[in-house]
């Protein structure tokens, strides 16, 4: 039972940390204030004011009570709001000003930023309860057992730790069969774990990005994009995708080769152009060379007119001893135009469907997002795509 109280200054007492010195002393708000209230209790019930010093050896300005810890609350109201904002994605910036607002301004707030920020934080940790892994199991089996189409595979390491994800709901599957002519692959958002995201996109038949499943993956090695492929093959009933278009990386490069060998594999044309600045940066003709290169690329309709093209450019600025470009010219039939034209690729040269498809979930997703809340924005956002398709959809029938 408490007999005994003080109510003292936050300014009490002195600073005891030797850390401190005199070319670089540490800040600290205590300053032997003597200002207080004690109390006892007498019987139960009733306490006997014992001391009562009400000089303080400071400042003190009770507008700024308000900031103090002790008097900082976030009231119920906020509480749900806050959670409601978060679920729906909305930024912690955004509802913060939104609860200033409704308040008629900051001095009529018991709480700042920082407390709206750990109570997410708090209540997200709620959210995961098991524990990322097997909260994000669990959270697909209750998908299966609402729509068993719902297809999941959870990789794990030896010591029983996540290393890769991937999911696909029962739409996404039926969508291939329809568009799975082209898909490709590019990793570049990514959560706070740092595990890359990893979309398989496609086109449907308004023009649009369309999901054919996507995945989470512990690091960028042939291992796991090896483990990727398989998994979403095994998935699409073994029906390897007709073509596949990334970026130059080498171990999707060698997973390809491992899992889809039939499928035309086509690197990303812009991402290998915005690369010329950077390579050619100190040469006295760059400008000259970025435009030979572009016109060599874009305007040759034949194997031969590009050949010709190619092998005239080399001459004329002598560039036989560019590693890069020889090993470009090398696997010319991966990204030149006039090499790939004889494959169907809906109109697609580049990844930027992938990107495109990332920045469409960048709106429900950010750099803090755990795993788990990363696998619900999605449904959020897969949800968002349905309704711009069915939109297209109502376009066309009219």
């Amino acid at each position: 039972m408490v007999i005994y109280v003080v109510y003292a200054c936050s300014r009490e007492g002195k600073r005891t940390s030797q850390a401190s010195t005199s070319l670089k002393p540490k800040a600290t708000i205590r300053v032997g204030c003597k200002a207080k209230i004690t109390a006892i209790l007498v019987v139960l019930g009733t306490w006997r004011i014992s001391t009562v010093h009400l000089e303080h050896n400071h400042e003190t300005s009770p507008s700024k009570s308000r900031l103090y810890k002790c008097n900082r609350q976030l009231n119920e109201h906020v509480k749900r709001q806050l959670q409601v904002n978060d679920i729906a994605g909305i930024s912690l910036q955004k509802s913060y000003n939104s609860a200033v607002v409704e308040a008629g301004g900051y001095e009529n707030l018991t709480f700042v930023e920082k407390d709206c920020r750990n109570y997410i934080d708090k209540v997200r940790k709620l959210r995961l309860g098991e524990g990322d892994a097997a909260s994000i199991e669990a959270y697909f089996s209750k998908m299966q057992a609402l729509c068993p189409s719902f297809y999941f595979s959870v990789d794990l390491d030896e010591d029983s730790r996540l290393r890769n994800v991937f999911w696909v709901d029962n739409r996404c599957r039926q969508v291939y069969k329809e568009f799975g002519d082209v898909t490709f692959d590019t990793t570049y958002l990514t959560n706070r774990y740092d595990m890359p995201f990893a979309p398989f996109v496609g086109v449907n038949h308004h023009g649009q990005s369309t999901l054919f499943g996507c995945g989470l993956l512990s690091n960028e090695d042939t291992r796991n994009f090896v483990w990727l492929f398989r998994t979403w093959l095994q998935c699409m009933e073994d029906q390897a995708p007709t073509g596949i278009i990334t970026d130059q990386d080498r171990a999707m490069q060698n997973a390809i080769e491992i899992v889809f060998p039939n499928t035309k594999h086509r690197w990303c044309l812009w991402h290998i152009l915005k690369k010329l600045p950077e390579k050619f940066g100190n040469h006295s003709y760059k400008a000259s060379i970025l435009s030979a290169i572009h016109d060599v690329v874009y305007e040759s309709h034949s194997l031969e007119v590009f050949e010709q093209g190619w092998s005239s450019m080399i001459e004329k600025y002598a560039l036989h001893d560019n590693d890069w470009l020889s090993g470009l010219y090398t696997q010319r039939a991966r990204w030149v135009p006039c090499f790939l034209k004889t494959s169907f690729w809906a109109g697609m040269s580049t990844t930027q469907r992938s990107e495109s498809m990332n920045a469409f979930f960048d709106g429900y997703v950010h750099s803090k997002t755990s795993l788990k809340q990363f696998v619900e924005q999605y449904e959020r956002a897969m949800r968002a795509k349905v309704e711009k398709e069915f939109q297209a959809d109502v376009k066309s029938f009219s």
